[in-house]
């Protein structure tokens, strides 16, 4: 029976979109490129999640790739990428509807040390009774750890937890810890059909 639900940040709770970014800062198409390159799908994006370098640090990292006629729009993809992060459609109301209901509500997210200043702006941190965030415990989904951590820490039940992700890897970490979970693709009234909540 589940009594817990788990909720991935980007893009189950809030929109998270690069191209938004790179379409606001950068003025060509190849400067996109070389921004979603280097610090989209570089190694800092990883290493800011597992805490190992703080978002402050990033342009100064990714710059040393980056010819210099394009350090105006990697400083402002650095700094504002998390300008047009919102609610995903239904989110909120999927969990007031699951308040309402009696489940406990947490958030398992791998992000940088700067979810603690966008997160509260866009979602009621009320909601929920603990969140753990990746850069905080240098540890990233799919580890095994990271799930453990979350389940001792709140005294939860794996099979009675309920974990969304939109990652493939993530949600199948999970499931190897016998937490019922399933892949979000912006589905909230599946979830409520196909777990009955």
């Amino acid at each position: 029976m589940i009594k817990n639900v788990v909720f991935d940040m980007g893009n189950v709770l809030l929109r998270y979109d690069p191209e938004l970014t790179l379409n606001a800062f950068c003025g060509s198409e190849a400067e996109k490129e070389l921004i979603r390159r280097e610090l989209f799908q570089g190694p800092e994006w990883v290493r800011g999640d597992l805490g190992l370098i703080k978002e402050a640090d990033k342009f100064g990292l990714v710059k040393e790739r980056v010819p210099k006629e394009h350090w105006e729009a990697l400083k402002n993809c650095c700094e504002k990428w998390h300008f047009d992060m919102r609610p995903v459609e239904g989110a909120l109301s999927f969990c007031e509807y699951l308040k309402r209901r009696g489940y406990r509500l947490f958030v398992l997210s791998n992000a940088s040390d700067l979810f603690y200043q966008y997160f509260p702006r866009a979602v009621p941190v009320e909601y929920f009774e603990g969140i753990v965030v990746s850069a905080d415990l240098h540890l990233i989904k799919p580890n095994r750890e990271i799930y453990e951590y979350l389940l001792k820490k709140y005294g939860l039940k794996a099979e009675e937890c309920l974990f969304l992700d939109d990652m493939r890897e993530n949600v199948e970490g999970a499931r190897a810890l016998g937490i019922q979970a399933h892949r979000f693709q912006n589905d909230y009234d599946r979830v409520k059909e196909a777990f009955q909540l």
